[in-house]
């Protein structure tokens, strides 16, 4: 039995040697976030406005724009490290894993814990995370072309003890190397090397550098903040020479063109990108499901078809075993033994134990062995003592194992099969009329959801060498075992969630057309009765496929290889498809897949690598859950994008409209600083902390084509902004008509752009519930950016210092009474309109 290292033993290394990390990019230091930051256009526009306004005398305006830098330089940082936080927990979760024999225990762990000494258990899809030393295989192959060049993959034997480990290459080596991957068989390891130490890391590599890349949505806001950048330079510039050239201050007019290019230059939409994927992540991330891939986090919500495995996601891949079967005798299985198992089963149990590996992991060769011990434990049918020679492995041509034990009663070698009945009879070399009562007993067992594993057992002479392939043996049928794998509690529910969203669920599956009729109808899948296999679809042409997987939930008896076709055909006929899947074969499918879902608990790490999204904990909830999310972040990114462009029309138009006929500057460089301190924590704070709306899985997808700036939304941003601009206006030309003067117009102009601001955050950040709800809602974010706002604003028109410094003239309680209602006003018609649109959206009662 295999020990390992103590958690103790462990943790000490782990702190005296350094973690098992190779070099990657020093964070950035804070000089370096800080000129980062001062390069943004924003702030040079503010450095420039502050020069100016030194130039002209005024010393207390230059130094008021220039304190704005810092406190905006503040933000951004504290964004950033928002950000990167976020960002490094995704980092930590998405490390390697390792699964290392601990006290006597196998335990997954991250890659960067493993510690030289480690034992650490390999198979076929698994990365190795360190340099080590092969102590037991069984057919093991390893691709080493990360550091040799060699696509032929080298295989590997049981080392003699030495701990020298020469260069990487050649087969039959007993070493293997970070990074490598296993190909073929299984095999316990020594860990030897870590880090810095590997072979990798002497040549200063790191696996996990990967380019960044730029989503869909990304490209989309940078053409618009470039048309939008470039429009808003023309038009200061325009304004420069209008404001020299017809009242001749340049300076004057310089300063008007910064405030305007200030007012139309949208640089919150590709911040407030930026940080919804990173949080968006880390949110899905605490939902069990690690998002690899950013595009996946944008494009979860377009999802229409999840094809989904069936054992571990949709069941709970805890087996047991529910029935045994020979020719002559039906034993059902009860939770709890009733009376002792029948002699003529003693074989079928002991040769499906022998057939299994030694310590299994796999879920039906530990409930074959649980079952051995709750029934075999006083017999002599349970061999601890017995040698395993050699094992025969699942192959795509044979799905079955066999393994060669040598037994200590007889001078003979005793071979054990177990694996898909069809299988099995193979080996049998079954008649037809066998064949054909076998298929009768597997449809009785699967028609009751039982996973159905055929048992052979065969003698070898000892003097003789064993044979090269399972059929040289005379095998000899034993009978069937039934095992049942229970559907997963919140799997029914999570279901008709989808079919409420729009999504349609696809199961697959490799067991048989009855137990994934049995599964399917459990968990009220669509049409559980129309069943397709692998051997159909193979059948198939292209064109054919394409007309039944439309009309198809349930696809059995399938290879991963024929994943892929799937997923093609779907997408063929339009469909937007996330895809399960946990082994190497699966690879395929899951690049294909607009989603690759890849399995956390039993997915090897190439379809990790492979997929976009990975789930922690194998469970089809988790991906639900991650669609509601997504979708959650989709209608809030929006909403945010949609609130940025309508708050910059009024901006703008207040910087422009002045200059145009000739007023007096409305809005000063340090008032457009002022509403930018609202305006970035809303869009990066309030709008993505908003919980999803009601009605967020109770409506089909959207398209994956969909723009995120389409016109409705566009419109209703037209129309916000430029009712905002006009309730501005109005009450700046109205506190002129009552001859108040261009200090107390202008003050109330502000004001009420500011509550008009501060009004359309709280009723875009939900587009299905009233204001009043909305205000209800615990997103505490939108109370700190409210509060925040209202104490800025009293403190600036009531602290006699501030106002003087920010050029505010004071108001009566009537002037401030009148700004409040025109920039509710200016906003409160859209709650009209939800309440319309809301109306219509609910039936009426019968």
């Amino acid at each position: 039995m295999l020990r390992g290292l103590s958690a103790e033993e462990a943790v000490a290394r782990l702190l005296r040697e350094g973690a098992n990390d190779l070099p990657s990019a020093k964070p950035r230091s804070l000089l370096q976030v800080v000129l980062d930051v001062l390069r943004e256009p924003m702030l040079l526009l503010l450095l420039a406005g502050g020069a100016i306004y030194m130039l002209l005398g005024d010393l207390q305006e230059a130094l008021s724009l220039l304190a704005f830098v810092f406190v905006i330089i503040g933000i951004e940082l504290y964004q950033e490290r928002k950000t990167d936080n976020a960002l490094q927990a995704l980092k930590n979760l998405s490390s390697p894993r390792a699964r290392v024999v601990r006290d006597g225990e196998a335990r997954y762990v991250p890659g960067r814990e493993v510690v030289r000494g480690d034992i650490v258990l390999v198979a076929e899809g698994d990365r190795i995370p360190a340099d080590g030393a092969v102590r037991a295989a069984t057919n093991l192959s390893v691709d080493e072309s990360l550091l040799t060049g060699e696509s032929v993959p080298v295989r590997k034997r049981v080392g003699d003890g030495t701990r020298e480990i020469p260069r990487p290459g050649g087969d039959d080596e007993p070493f293997v190397f970070s990074g490598t991957l296993v190909v073929q068989g299984q095999a316990t390891l020594e860990i030897l090397r870590i880090g810095l130490q590997t072979e990798i890391g002497k040549i200063g590599k790191s696996l996990q550098q990967l380019a960044p890349e730029q989503t869909g949505l990304q490209q989309q806001t940078n053409r618009l903040v470039r048309a939008l950048a470039i429009a808003g330079l023309g038009t200061s510039t325009i304004v420069l020479l209008v404001y020299g050239l017809v009242r001749g201050d340049w300076l004057r007019g310089l300063l008007a063109g910064i405030a305007l290019a200030m007012a139309l230059l949208p640089e919150e939409i590709p911040v407030v990108l930026t940080i919804f994927l990173a949080l968006g992540a880390w949110r899905i991330s605490r939902r069990h499901v690690l998002a690899r891939r950013m595009h996946a986090v944008e494009i979860l919500g377009s999802a229409t078809v999840l094809c989904v495995d069936k054992t571990g996601t949709l069941t709970l891949n805890s087996m047991s075993v529910g029935e045994l079967r020979t020719d002559r005798l039906t034993y059902p299985v009860t939770p709890e033994p009733v009376a002792p198992l029948p002699e003529e089963l003693h074989a079928l149990v002991e040769f499906s134990i022998l057939a299994s590996q030694r310590n299994p992991f796999d879920p039906m060769e530990k409930a074959l062995h649980q079952f051995g011990r709750e029934y075999l434990a006083r017999t002599e049918h349970l061999h601890q003592d017995w040698t395993i020679l050699h094992q025969y492995p699942l192959s795509p041509e044979l799905l079955a194992i066999s393994q060669a034990w040598r037994s200590t009663t007889s001078d003979a070698y005793v071979i054990a099969a177990k694996g898909a009945p069809e299988a099995i009879a193979d080996l049998c070399h079954f008649s037809e009329a066998k064949r054909h009562a076998l298929a009768g007993s597997i449809n009785e067992m699967a028609e009751q959801g039982l996973r159905v594993l055929g048992v052979a057992c065969a003698d070898a002479p000892a003097e003789g060498a064993l044979p090269k392939v399972q059929h040289d043996f005379d095998f000899r049928f034993l009978g069937l075992v039934g095992l049942i794998d229970p559907v997963r509690p919140a799997v029914p529910a999570a279901l008709a969630e989808c079919a409420a969203a729009g999504i349609r669920v696809v199961m697959i599956t490799g067991d048989y057309p009855a137990t994934a009729r049995n599964i399917a109808r459990q968990i009220g899948l669509a049409s559980p009765e129309t069943v397709m296999t692998g051997e159909e679809m193979m059948r198939l042409d292209d064109a054919a496929l394409g007309e039944r997987v439309g009309q198809v939930n349930v696809f059995a008896r399938m290879v991963p290889e024929q994943k892929l076709r799937l997923v093609q055909a779907l997408q063929a006929g339009g469909e937007v498809v996330a895809m399960t899947g946990d082994g190497v074969n699966d690879a395929p499918a899951l690049q294909a897949a607009d989603i690759g879902i890849a399995m956390g608990g039993r997915g090897t790490d190439v379809a990790r690598e492979a997929a976009g999204l990975v789930l922690l904990e194998d469970d089809f909830s988790s991906i639900v859950d991650a669609v509601r999310l997504g979708r959650r972040i989709y209608d809030n990114l929006r909403k945010a994008m949609a609130y940025i462009f309508a708050i910059h029309i009024p901006i703008a138009g207040l910087s422009l409209i002045p200059v145009v006929l000739g007023w007096p500057l409305l809005l000063l460089p340090i008032y457009i600083v002022l509403m930018e301190l609202i305006i970035d924590p809303a869009c990066s704070t309030v709008f993505e902390a908003e919980p999803e709306e009601s009605n967020v899985m109770r409506r089909p997808p959207r398209s994956s084509r969909e723009s995120i700036f389409d016109r409705r939304t566009l419109v209703m941003s037209l129309v916000q902004g430029a009712c905002i601009l006009v309730f501005s206006l109005g009450v700046f030309l109205l506190a002129q008509l009552w001859g108040r003067g261009d200090a107390v117009a202008r003050t109330m102009a502000f004001v009420t752009l500011t509550v008009a601001n501060l009004t359309l955050i709280v009723t875009n950040v939900s587009w299905t519930r009233s204001l009043a709800a909305t205000l209800r809602s615990p997103n505490r974010a939108m109370w700190w950016v409210l509060g925040g706002a209202t104490v800025l604003l009293g403190g600036l028109l009531n602290i006699p210092e501030l106002a003087r410094l920010f050029q505010f003239a004071r108001l009566s309680f009537a002037q401030v009474g009148a700004c409040l209602a025109a920039g509710l006003a200016s906003v409160v018609w859209f709650e009209i309109v939800k309440g319309a649109r809301l109306r219509r959206q609910t039936p009426a009662p019968p």
